[in-house]
This record gives C-alpha cells, sequence and structure tokens, in this order.
C-alpha cells in the first residue's frame, strides 16, 4: 500500500512537471507561414475531420502535401481524428478547413497541451510504473526512485510539451511490447510492437532487436513443436494487428502505396539541421552531400547501419535473454541514429527510452546518456523559446537522479561492467576505468553547461553563423558514439551475476 502511495505522488510530480513545461511556448509559435511542429499536429486534425480517409495521403485542392501534410502511419491520422473530433465539438473554429490555418489561441494551446497529457496517462506512463515495479530489481525505494527518475527524463518532456509532439503514444506502446516479454507475455508483446510501429515509422530503430529476441526464443524452444507454434502465433498476430490498422487503405493499392511514399520520404536527404549523428559531424570536414549522389548517399548509410547493427541482433538471437534485449534495444537505437538515412535530432529520443530501461542496472552511464540526449537538442530548444525549461528540467533530472540512485556511489569496475574493458586493455598498465569514468563524467556535464551558456550567452562569428549548434551537436556525437562502442561491448561480455545484483542493491 505504500508503495503504491509513492508511485501515486511521482506520478503526480511527473504530470506537474509536463505541464509546468507545457505553459510555455511551442515550435513556430506566431511564425508564419509555416509555423511549426504544433501547427503540423493542428492542421492533421483538420484534414483528417474535414476530408474522407481516401484524401488524407493525398495532394489535393483541399490537401497541399507541401503545407505539413500527413507523413506518419496510420494509427497516428486515427488519432488526429479523434483529437479534431472533441476539438470541433468545444471550437468548430479550431479545425475549419482551411480558416483554421496557423490559429492559435491561449484555450487551444491548453487543449492540444491536454491531448498529449491524455495521452500519456493512457499510454506512457502507465507503461513506465508497470517496468519499474514489476521488471527491476531491488527494494521497493528503489523501484520508485527509478520511476520518478524515469518519468523526469527531460528530452521527452520538453519535444512533447515544450515543442509539441506525440512521441509518447509511440514510445509507450514500445514500453509495453517490452513490459510483456519481460513478463513472458510474447504473443502480446508483439502486438503492442506493431501498434508502435503503425503510429510512428521510426520505432524501426528497435524493430530488429524485437524480431531477433521473439525468433531466438522460437529457436531455443526448438524450431518443431512449441518453437514453431510460438512463431506462427507471433506472425499471426502481427499480420492481424498491422491488416486491422491498414484496413481503409487496402481496398486500393494505390492508397496503400501512397501512404507508403509518404512515410518513407527518401528524398529529403541524407540529415537535416544540426543532428549529432555521424554524418552530420562529418560534414563538417567532408562535404558528403557535396561529393556523393542522393543515391549513393542512401546505400552508404544502409550499409554502415547494418554494419552497425548485426553484431548487437546476433548476439542477441544466440542468447535470447531478457538482458541481452535490453542491451540489444539501445544498440540498435543508436546504430540507426548515428548511420541511418534522414536522422532528426529528435530521433534521440528513441535511443534515450531503452536507455530509461536501464537506469537500474547503470545509473551513472543511463543518465550520463539521458543528459546528453537532452543537450543535444539545445539548438531546437533555443528556436522554440523553451530556455528556461531545459535549464530546469535538465538540473532537477540530475540532482534526483543522482541522488536517489546514488549513481556516484555504484560505479566501481563491477557494476560499470568494465571487465571486458581490462581484457581489451591487457597491453596497457592497469588503469583505475571506474575513477577514469567518473571524472570523465564530471568533464562532460561542466562541457555541457559550458557550451548551454555560450550558446545563449554569445553571439556566434559572421563567418561561422552555425558555430554553436555545431559544436553542440559534435560533443553530442562523441557522447553518442562512445556510448554504442560500450553497450555492445557490455553485450558481448558476461552478464550481471545474481551476487553483483544484490550487492548494487
Amino acid at each position: 500500500m505504500q508503495t503504491w502511495s509513492l508511485v501515486s505522488i511521482c506520478v503526480l510530480l511527473g504530470v506537474v512537471v509536463r505541464w509546468g513545461v507545457s505553459l510555455n511556448s511551442y515550435s513556430g509559435a506566431g511564425k508564419p507561414p509555416m509555423f511549426g511542429d504544433y501547427e503540423a499536429q493542428r492542421h492533421w486534425q483538420e484534414v483528417t475531420y474535414n476530408l474522407p480517409l481516401q484524401e488524407w495521403y493525398f495532394n489535393t485542392t483541399d490537401n497541399d502535401l507541401n503545407y505539413w501534410g500527413l507523413d506518419y502511419p496510420p494509427l497516428t491520422a486515427y488519432h488526429s481524428w479523434i483529437c479534431a473530433y472533441v476539438a470541433k465539438i468545444i471550437n468548430p473554429d479550431w479545425v475549419e478547413l482551411h480558416k483554421s490555418r496557423g490559429y492559435e489561441s491561449l484555450t487551444h494551446k491548453l487543449f492540444m497541451r491536454t491531448t498529449v497529457l491524455v495521452a500519456d496517462l493512457l499510454i506512457y506512463i502507465p507503461a513506465v510504473v508497470f517496468y519499474c515495479l514489476y521488471l527491476t530489481d531491488g527494494s521497493s525505494k528503489k523501484k520508485v526512485s527509478t520511476l520518478l527518475c524515469f518519468l523526469l527524463y527531460p528530452g521527452l518532456i520538453l519535444i512533447d510539451y515544450g515543442h509539441f509532439q506525440y512521441n509518447g503514444v509511440s514510445l509507450g506502446f514500445a514500453l509495453w511490447g517490452v513490459l510483456a516479454l519481460g513478463l513472458g507475455w510474447d504473443v502480446s508483446g508483439s502486438m503492442a510492437f506493431s501498434l508502435a510501429l503503425n503510429y510512428k515509422q521510426m520505432e524501426l530503430y528497435h524493430a530488429l532487436p524485437f524480431f531477433c529476441y521473439l525468433l531466438g526464443k522460437c529457436i531455443k524452444a526448438g524450431p518443431m513443436g512449441r518453437g514453431l507454434f510460438l512463431l506462427v502465433r507471433i506472425a499471426a498476430t502481427v499480420l492481424a494487428t498491422f491488416a486491422l490498422c491498414w484496413l481503409p487503405f487496402l481496398s486500393d493499392p494505390s492508397q496503400a502505396l501512397q501512404v507508403v511514399r509518404r512515410i518513407f520520404p527518401v528524398a529529403r536527404g541524407l540529415f537535416e539541421d544540426k543532428v549529432a549523428n555521424t554524418w552530420c559531424s562529418l560534414n563538417t570536414l567532408i562535404k558528403i552531400r557535396s561529393i556523393m549522389s542522393g543515391d549513393s548517399q542512401l546505400y552508404l548509410s544502409l550499409a554502415c547501419t547494418l554494419l552497425a547493427v548485426l553484431p548487437s541482433c546476433f548476439r542477441l538471437l544466440t542468447k535470447p535473454t531478457f538482458w541481452h534485449f535490453k542491451l540489444a534495444l539501445v544498440n540498435s537505437s543508436l546504430a540507426f541514429f548515428l548511420f541511418s538515412y534522414q536522422v532528426h535530432e529528435k530521433s534521440i529520443l528513441l535511443a534515450a527510452l531503452p536507455v530509461c530501461l536501464l537506469l537500474n542496472d547503470l545509473p551513472l552511464i543511463a543518465i550520463w546518456f539521458l543528459q546528453a540526449s537532452t543537450f543535444s537538442m539545445l539548438p531546437l530548444f533555443l528556436k522554440d523559446g523553451l530556455l528556461v525549461p531545459y535549464v530546469v528540467t535538465s538540473l532537477a533530472f540530475l540532482f534526483f537522479s543522482l541522488y536517489l540512485l546514488s549513481a556516484l556511489d555504484h560505479c566501481s569496475e563491477d557494476e560499470l561492467r568494465m571487465g571486458a574493458y581490462n581484457k581489451l586493455l591487457v597491453f596497457l598498465p592497469k588503469l583505475d576505468l571506474a575513477c577514469i569514468v567518473r571524472w570523465k563524467f564530471y568533464v562532460s556535464v561542466a562541457v555541457m553547461a559550458v557550451l548551454s551558456i555560450v550558446s545563449v550567452a554569445l553571439v556566434p562569428p559572421p563567418h561561422l553563423p552555425d558555430l554553436f549548434p555545431v559544436l553542440v551537436s559534435t560533443t553530442a556525437f562523441l557522447h553518442f558514439f562512445g556510448t554504442f562502442v560500450y553497450f555492445n561491448v557490455v553485450q558481448f561480455s558476461e552478464p550481471p551475476s545474481r551476487k553483483s545484483q544484490k550487492k548494487s542493491n
């Protein structure tokens, strides 16, 4: 009973922080003609409510795809339609065809913010609560501490409630999938993850670990008999879920093909803005987009992504344990973020979710990465007028997570899983790796703080207008690449022993 009281307090704190951020500015506020992501979400409500379903993804006189055309799978469109139905009841002006373009008012802002909070309360937050209570080790106090830190992760809060998106829906469905697999409900987990894929196509970042984990379990259970039966049930569930989500578009093949073309726009280019991945960071030295054709860039990113993700997935396929599954989710999402095609800075949230799953197991590394992931989106937050929420939520997360999870106290070589590094560095003198990691963390936090202050306080030289965004993205890229290497090494080392887990608990 006491545990659930603490859980309720954690959820309430998470809601308060979310609502506090939502009272600030949002993407594109008062900036015609395109405004920003807030207007994109409102416009999708306008389109889905007023136009027949067959026109949602097509360019028509009433649906200009160049003005925030729908470019997400059907579940996003259905969600927009539900929100639009409620909006129409409250104030028809909010979704009036054509005339509502760029609509801005305080009441509409509160309505849109509320739709995000309701979605989180229905999907994302319950999944976080059940994961922390049932799939993390330790005392009730430690589970509740992990829950609070999970809910206070600033990156997702700032993007969904400040910049304005519904990432919590797709991430929530994915987390329900992880939770179900952790409890042994493989068929339910497959359905939940299929819903995530049908809400946002970027959930492909997590698809290979789900596939390899389930396939590995089927093989381990026996290619015939129980294993085959489980495989057939999972395949049937996935196909049925996709069929139901796409059913209105399947009557006409051209409809389905148009949806696919919209959600995979390969013509947009290798990357956008100053994203903290390999191609953007490398572009500061070698102008990749100038020396390579669009097709060559696509094939290069595909090859590099596959090379980066396959070792982790092969390891998971041969050792389908829940521990390896969580690590593979991190490695796969980071491989896609670092090397894949058409990556946005907000895509780092797809790597942040599986890292949050490791807050209880590897607290210092998880906190470090989550702080860096929030920092990597600093230029976007500054553009949206979210400096104060960024500072407050980042400092709050850093303080509470370090204190509640005792991250700096639990960073011995065993607790950091650094044993494999000693074997790799056998030719060097014996190093105190735990001390090195701790000092690197201090330096990293200081560098992120300095760059945050400099980005706000100083004006870049006229001949280098993007100096600070490039420094931020490059610094974050180094963090992400280092984390990617670390988690791959951990996945290929021995899993944590029960003895070390009890000691850390």
